[in-house]
C-alpha cells in the first residue's frame, strides 16, 4: 500500500483529533492492522505413522489374497498386449499396482504398462498407502518385496522388535539396588 507521508493538518489549534497518516487503519480505504502474510500451510505427516499404515495395507492386502509376488518383470519387448496377456495370466481383472525397485534398468517394462488404464508401475520406495488401498492388486517383485520388508523392519519402533523376539518368554524383571545416600548427604540429614 503506497502511504502518503504528508501529515493532513497540524497537530495543535484545529479542534479535530489529531492524524498522521490518510492510510491510517481508523480511516476509510485505510490500511489493514495485522493483515494476512503469506505463508505455506504445508503439512507433512509423521513417517512413522506412515510406515505403520503402508505395514497395514501391506497386511491387509496379504489377507485379501490380492498380493502377488513375482520372481521378476521379464518383459522382452516393450509390446502392451503381450504384458496385458501376461497381467490376465495372474488373473487381474480390475486395477493393479506393479512395484519395481528404483533402478530396474527394464525400460521394456516401463513401456510396457504405461499404456494400461488402471495399471501403475511405482519404485519400491515410493510406495504410498494410498496406492495399496487405490488398486485392486498389488503384483511386487521379488527383489522389490525383499527392499520393502527391510525398510519397514528397520522402521519398526524398538519395543515391536523386542515383542516379536520375545513372544512366549516372561519379561525378565530387573533389581535394582538399594539407593544408599552419600557421606556428604548423610551428614546434611
Amino acid at each position: 500500500m503506497r502511504e502518503l507521508t504528508q501529515k493532513l493538518w497540524k497537530q495543535k489549534g484545529t479542534g479535530r483529533a489529531r492524524v498522521g497518516s490518510i492510510r491510517s487503519p481508523l480511516w476509510r480505504h485505510g490500511g489493514t492492522v495485522h493483515g494476512p502474510q503469506p505463508r505455506s500451510y504445508d503439512y507433512s505427516f509423521p513417517r512413522k505413522k506412515l510406515l505403520g499404515a503402508l505395514r497395514s495395507a501391506l497386511a491387509a492386502k496379504l489377507n485379501d489374497g490380492k498380493l502377488i509376488v513375482v520372481n521378476a518383470f521379464d518383459v522382452k519387448e516393450p509390446k502392451t498386449q503381450p504384458f496385458r496377456e501376461a497381467l490376465d495370466a495372474l488373473k487381474v481383472d480390475k486395477t493393479a499396482l506393479l512395484v519395481e525397485v528404483a533402478n530396474h534398468g527394464n525400460r521394456n517394462l516401463d513401456l510396457s504398462s504405461r499404456n494400461l488404464e488402471g495399471v501403475e508401475l511405482v519404485a519400491s520406495n515410493e510406495v504410498h498407502p494410498f496406492h495399496l488401498l487405490r488398486y485392486d492388486r498389488a503384483i511386487f517383485s521379488q527383489p522389490a518385496i525383499e527392499k520393502l520388508q527391510l525398510s519397514l523392519k528397520n522402521s519398526a519402533s524398538k519395543r515391536t522388535h523386542e515383542a516379536s523376539e520375545g513372544e512366549g518368554r516372561a519379561p525378565k524383571k530387573t533389581t535394582r539396588a538399594p539407593r544408599t545416600r552419600s557421606k556428604k548427604a548423610a551428614e546434611v540429614a
